[in-house]
């Protein structure tokens, strides 16, 4: 792995912010195949099994922060292999729903396991206080690229604001 040092700090800053990404990406990606998962999926499930009330293809989105049109074909894919399926709207619901089948059931509890195993194993480097310390860093650059697509961060709806969210 090359150690980048450039002449100007923001681009060894962006590098190592890349390459983290990547490294903890591509780990995910090799503890869930295992499961017959991918990141992806997994965040889908994990959505489906604990937002509160209904989940729509938009919320997903927003959750995952995705675009909505890769949101519909990564749930495409994901009803052809039986594990969510869609709910057309109807009557009183004008909105289509996504439900897990009872074979998304079976993949999603042993998906999460792994991620929550993963992400404690990746945050084990830091104490608490250096979490909290990335956690405002981070805060700051995404909503520089928050500013640059113009869109606004927003509150998420799975918990009161300034509550944390319960996994």
């Amino acid at each position: 792995m090359y150690e980048f040092d450039f002449a100007d700090t923001a681009f060894t800053t962006f590098a190592l912010l890349r390459q983290a990404w990547t490294a903890v990406n591509k780990a995910s990606e090799v503890k869930l195949a295992k499961a017959g998962l991918t990141p992806e999926k997994t965040a889908v499930l994990w959505a489906c099994r604990d937002f509160p009330g209904t989940i729509t293809p938009a919320e997903i989105a927003r959750l995952l922060f995705r675009e909505n049109q890769s949101i519909a074909g990564l749930l495409n894919r994901m009803e052809k292999e039986g594990l969510v399926k869609r709910i057309p709207k109807r009557k009183g619901k004008p909105y289509t729903e996504i439900k897990m089948t009872s074979k998304g059931q079976q993949l999603v509890g042993p998906g999460v396991e792994i991620m929550k195993k993963l992400i404690k194993e990746f945050a084990s480097g830091l104490d608490v206080e250096q979490q909290e310390q990335l956690q405002g860093l981070l805060r700051v650059v995404r909503g520089k690229g928050l500013e640059y697509l113009y869109i606004e961060p927003s509150q998420s709806t799975c918990a009161p604001p300034g509550q944390p969210i319960t996994l």
